[in-house]
């Protein structure tokens, strides 16, 4: 690994910290920051981020797509924090592979506070987000998302800041050095 151009995946679920704490590490670190997603494309190609989530429900070539950019663009010289729900599965060359958990209720209120709404319709919502992803993950590449144990560190986000995750990955990183 070079001390200078690292490559750190980031995975977790949604409300887990995944997003803010892989654009805060990859600032402090001055790297890249690569987060490309289904809204991501949908900008690329003029379409509503609702039209490609429609498109997505019976074509896997949207998700095989935006997993197949992140990787290309993880892979580009120079290190890189890729932030996605599967990047430590996606990037198994990563210098560190970092997975962030949090219990379904201290996600729950990250989502609502970011997303407002009903928190019982989220909730559920949520819930169904998350088996629907564990069942096509495993469908497209026979991923199980909850099967995280072979990371390089498991950060349980429920009782900590975004500054206070980040510090600790940038630790894991200066041990693995």
């Amino acid at each position: 690994m070079s001390k200078l151009e690292p490559k750190i995946a980031i995975s977790g679920k949604s409300g887990c910290g995944n997003t803010t704490v892989s654009r805060l590490v990859a600032e402090k670190l001055g790297l890249r920051f690569i987060n490309f997603t289904f809204r991501s494309l949908a900008q690329e190609m003029g379409l509503t981020l609702e039209d490609v989530l429609l498109k997505a429900k019976d074509d896997e070539w949207w998700d095989r797509e935006v997993d197949r950019r992140q990787v290309e663009l993880a892979r580009q010289d120079g290190g890189c924090v890729l932030g996605s729900r599967l990047a430590i599965w996606m990037l198994p060359e990563a210098d560190l592979k970092v997975y962030l958990k949090a219990s379904p209720e201290v996600r729950l209120e990250r989502i609502y506070k970011r997303e407002g709404g009903d928190r019982s319709a989220l909730a559920s919502f949520t819930a169904e987000r998350d088996r629907q992803d564990w069942e096509r993950y495993l469908r497209l590449y026979n991923i199980d998302n909850n099967n995280y144990h072979f990371a390089d560190i498991i950060v349980d986000t429920d009782h900590m800041e975004p500054e206070a995750i980040a510090e600790l990955i940038m630790k894991a990183l200066r041990e693995k050095e």
